[in-house]
């Protein structure tokens, strides 16, 4: 059944919007990092009704209740019991974390603990019980459940631009959690990545701002929709501010940026999410340096100035603030369990996964010392009770959608194929060799044509989305799959590591090289490594170089987080098709580079490339000169294509 419209739920949403926030004022060292901001605090004003309603709600909760409201935990390290027994106000599953810690659980055994924590909540002795709401990573689709279509990564969205598409992706993720009892999605990533060093560019959709801030908010108004049918979950913007402006691209490192450039680049998609409605912001492990005054301001989830001047107070943001996980420990003289300076800078719910029962236990403790006022916990919680009252949890379990323990609702492979078709990029079509005919006889090459976690990248499954090999992903198709399926498995021959002993046989070769999949962390390259995939992967390199000297032509399709010096692959590539992180729906890619069937239409690329493509092993950032395809490059079919040699330069061991 559809859901019922909440009470005041609407309002709710409004006031999230841009309502203004009650705070104390600050005093500013410098007045020009709240003014560069527009300000927006007396753009809407609370709805009484509901505020009534939280008011009564909250004058009957103890202290421990309210900081059991301020607390988030992983799956992992809490029971159902214990949520009812701490008052705990929200959980979350960590990437790798499933339900009963197996990866293939269904999405009836995921709902099914869904519900169990819910019901657990609603069991307290509180007066008025408040519901659990369990968040998780979906950024690209319900991408821990081994059952769920997963979309192109953010990087592919920006090179698709499609701000409808994006929607409709937001929408179908919605329903996905839905399905799996979860309301709260810890998306969209906004970071405007400035260096491709970043182990998380591939999370970004662009490093030009007003992609990153339409695509942004269309996610945003996909997951949300107006927070009152079945098929809406409360969405976050993140990570609250310059996570994709680090120095040499250092993941959790220092953004030295003028105050101008941190409100005009690197907030344009916080701006645009909050006209959209976003519910939730999650702040950056990052911190903030100003380029013009050298002052270190600090990490970002112990700024007050930023968190609680600028966004709650300038911006009106009434919703809440969440922490990232384990972040509250990089503030000097705080540990995992505890941080009065987070709370007083404005951090409403704290992102504890594994230290839960420390954090509420001294957090306790900190308010009764008088370290945090009982004003702000008070304040963090009516951020808290309105988002949950806004995304209907109060008066309709997550049981009650449409949507739930519906295993088909996790699934929507034509969406996400089109997606794909819309994402990739054509860099290179000399003598218009694709679309390939549908009589050629291939020879597909490469250890990525049939490796899913290679399609998919990191954020799937794990953490890291490796250690997980094709039979742990239950939906979709590798590249090998679909063109088996469109050309015929006998005009298909698969090479892993490209060795044929009679070249004669083929018409075309195709190779398909993709970088093991990583995530935050673990996919930095440190300066002063240069970025050159071949450098990476001498493997597949003396494989394409060795399969070019056939004289057969060779279309190249690379999966990547980012954009990477192949010069010399290039070269050697008649055709080459930058997928950037498809997802589990290949196909999408054979639509593009097969020939139609006679009397359909040709499917054709779209995409442009959403950062500039290096010229040099060394080039990290779209401002260097050294490029060699803009921004924004992207061929078609019907365009002259014919773009010859490159230059290639020489991979250094270091570079300067």
């Amino acid at each position: 059944m559809t859901r019922r419209v909440i009470s005041a739920g609407a309002a709710i949403l409004g006031i999230i919007l841009s309502a203004c926030a009650s705070t104390q004022a600050t005093k500013h060292q410098n007045p020009q990092v709240v003014s560069v901001w527009p300000d927006r605090s007396a753009s809407a004003v609370l709805d009484p009704t509901v505020e009534s309603r939280i008011d009564v709600i909250l004058s009957s909760m103890s202290l421990e209740q309210k900081i059991g409201q301020m607390t988030q935990a992983d799956i992992r390290y809490i029971s159902p019991d214990e949520v009812r027994q701490y008052y705990v106000g929200s959980i979350l599953n960590g990437g790798g974390a499933w339900p009963s810690m197996r990866k293939d659980a269904t999405v009836a055994d995921w709902a099914e603990l869904a519900e169990a924590y819910y019901d657990a909540s609603m069991s307290s002795d509180a007066a008025y019980p408040v519901p659990v709401i369990w968040g998780t990573d979906a950024v690209h689709g319900h991408n821990n459940v081994a059952f769920a279509t997963i979309f192109p990564h953010n990087i592919g969205l920006g090179a698709a631009d499609d701000p409808d598409l994006t929607y409709r992706i937001g929408r179908a993720t919605a329903r996905a959690l839905r399905a799996t009892g979860i309301t709260w999605d810890f998306a969209p990533t906004l970071a405007v990545a400035q260096d491709r060093r970043w182990g998380r560019y591939y999370e970004s959709y662009s490093s030009d701002p007003t992609i990153v801030a339409r695509n942004g908010a269309a996610l945003v108004r996909g997951l949300q929709g107006h927070l009152d049918e079945d098929g809406d979950v409360l969405a976050t913007a993140k990570h609250y501010l310059g996570d994709g402006g680090t120095d040499n691209g250092k993941d959790q490192g220092t953004a030295t940026v003028s105050v101008k450039d941190l409100a005009k680049v690197h907030g344009a998609g916080y701006l645009a999410s909050l006209d959209a409605g976003v519910a939730t912001v999650m702040g950056s492990y990052s911190s903030w340096t100003d380029a013009i005054t050298h002052e270190a301001h600090g990490k970002m989830h112990g700024n007050r100035e930023l968190l609680t001047s600028v966004l709650k107070e300038r911006l009106g943001f009434t919703g809440v603030v969440v922490s990232d996980w384990n972040a509250i420990e990089q503030l000097p003289g705080c540990a995992r369990d505890r941080c009065p300076q987070a709370v007083n800078a404005g951090i409403d719910l704290f992102m504890v996964p594994e230290d839960w029962k420390a954090f509420i236990a001294n957090t306790l403790d900190d308010v009764r010392e008088g370290r945090i006022p009982e004003s702000r916990i008070d304040d963090a919680v009516r951020r808290i009770l309105r988002v949950k009252l806004a995304s209907g949890l109060f008066d309709h379990p997550p049981k009650e959608s449409q949507y739930f323990a519906d295993a088909s609702a996790v699934r929507a492979p034509d969406l996400a194929r089109e997606a794909v078709r819309k994402s990739a990029v054509l860099l290179k079509n000399d003598s218009q060799l694709l679309p390939l005919p549908r009589s050629s006889r291939v020879l597909l090459v490469g250890e990525a044509a049939d490796t899913m976690a290679m399609q998919m990248g990191g954020w799937t499954l794990t953490w890291q989305g490796d250690e997980n090999p094709n039979s742990d992903f239950k939906t979709g198709e590798t590249l090998r799959q679909a063109l088996q399926a469109v050309l015929g498995t006998t005009s298909i021959t698969y090479s892993k590591d490209g060795s044929v002993d009679d070249p004669s046989g083929y018409d075309v070769i195709v190779a398909v090289l993709g970088e093991n999949p990583y995530a935050e962390y673990n996919g930095d390259v440190a300066f002063p490594q240069p970025l050159s995939y071949s450098a990476s992967h001498p493997a597949d390199a003396t494989m394409l170089a060795n399969l070019a000297a056939t004289g057969l032509p060779v279309v190249t399709v690379l999966y990547s987080g980012r954009t990477l010096y192949a010069s010399d692959l290039i070269n050697r590539s008649q055709a080459f098709v930058a997928a950037f992180l498809p997802g589990s729906e290949a196909g999408g890619l054979a639509d593009l580079i097969v020939a139609a069937p006679p009397g359909e239409a040709q499917s054709d690329f779209t995409g442009h490339l959403p950062f500039a493509w290096p010229a040099t092993p060394c080039a990290t950032s779209d401002t260097d000169r050294e490029m060699l395809f803009r921004r924004g490059y992207g061929l078609a079919y019907a365009e002259a294509s014919d773009i010859g040699p490159v230059t290639e330069s020489v991979t250094p061991v270091a570079c300067d």
